[in-house]
């Protein structure tokens, strides 16, 4: 059970809240860092579309640098997409009165279909969209053998 404090009586939004599933949450994805971290960005949101040509997955990083992204294939068809957003530097003369913007590591796999060219992989990060695009093979198209009527 967790019970979030919240300073501001005059505030709706500023109350103490019981989140019945943050306890559930920290056991399912354990965290290294502390609670005052927040684990919100360990799951980061990756759409995975496929096209004719490609499967495209386009994940929202805002805030991420491009070296703080890693795409690999691991095991021959496993896509990971991992990374970190790092926490703001805190001025000890700040006052926050609210922080819901996330930071912390992220990692994210997918396993591909057989029809991916994985040594073709690309990866791009523009506006904080992170775009992977896995190539497909062609498909084999169904080998047709004429057969000569007699008669």
């Amino acid at each position: 059970m967790s019970l979030v404090r919240r300073s501001n009586v005059f505030d709706p939004f500023s109350m103490d809240l019981w989140d019945p599933f943050d306890n559930m949450f920290r056991s399912i994805v354990p965290s290294s860092s502390s609670d005052s971290d927040t684990s919100a960005f360990a799951n980061a949101r990756i759409d995975w579309k496929e096209t004719p040509e490609a499967h495209v997955f386009k994940a929202d990083l805002p805030g991420v640098k491009k070296d703080e992204v890693k795409v690999e294939v691991e095991d021959g068809n496993v896509l990971v997409i991992s990374g970190q957003r790092s926490k703001e530097k805190e001025d000890k003369n700040d006052k926050w009165h609210r922080v819901e913007r996330s930071s912390g590591q992220f990692m994210r796999r997918f396993r591909l279909p057989e029809d991916a060219k994985v040594e073709q992989v690309k990866a791009g990060l523009e506006n904080g969209v992170l775009t992977v695009t896995v190539p497909k093979a062609e498909g084999k198209k169904p080998e047709v053998k004429s057969i000569q009527i007699s008669g």
